[in-house]
């Protein structure tokens, strides 16, 4: 089933609507898969298609998302403060970074796909704004739990959970010397 929206999204093609409506319908049954054959279908994806937060959203829309990475589809509907994140909720907010990628690297991708993983366990509204406060190494200690569900070697649930956990110092950037 994962395959199927694999091969959609890198050749460019729909499935078939009656293909659609197995894959939606067996959804359930991805949790039989082994969880290196999922990791390697969705490691895929992020490195192989062209939009691959397209393809990430298709998971969804087929009811795997859910299944393999309910933390990811926990962002749906989690606003952000609109003056830094006018695109809308956090799932929608890391659709669009995931099709942004351009340079890519299996690290890379799925610190960008985990990066806010933390924001819908740590908000709360903070005299009529929202906040995510320590989201960064909540979403860490997350991470390094849904990297080693997914069965990935250690080298790389270290590197990424450590993205996920030093991804805000990059609002400083412009201010360093």
């Amino acid at each position: 089933m994962i395959r199927a929206i694999r091969f959609a999204a890198c050749l460019g093609f729909s499935i078939h609507p009656e293909t659609w409506k197995a894959v939606k319908r067996n959804a359930p049954l991805i949790e039989k898969v082994s969880k290196e054959r999922v990791q390697q279908e969705l490691t895929r994806i992020l490195l192989e298609s062209p939009r691959p937060g397209d393809a990430v959203d298709a998971l969804s829309e087929a009811g795997l998302l859910a299944v393999i990475l309910p933390e990811v589809e926990g962002m749906k509907g989690q606003d952000q403060p609109p003056e830094f994140h006018p695109e809308g909720d956090v799932y929608t907010h890391t659709i669009m970074m995931l099709n942004a990628m351009s340079d890519r690297s299996l690290r890379l991708a799925y610190a960008v796909m985990l990066h806010d993983i933390g924001k819908p366990g740590t908000a709360r509204n903070v005299g009529g704004r929202i906040r995510f406060d320590n989201h960064d190494r909540f979403g860490s200690h997350m991470t390094e739990s849904v990297m080693k569900r997914l069965r990935f070697p250690s080298d790389d649930v270290k590197a990424v959970s450590y993205c996920v956990a030093n991804h805000m110092r990059f609002m400083d950037v412009k201010r360093m010397r």
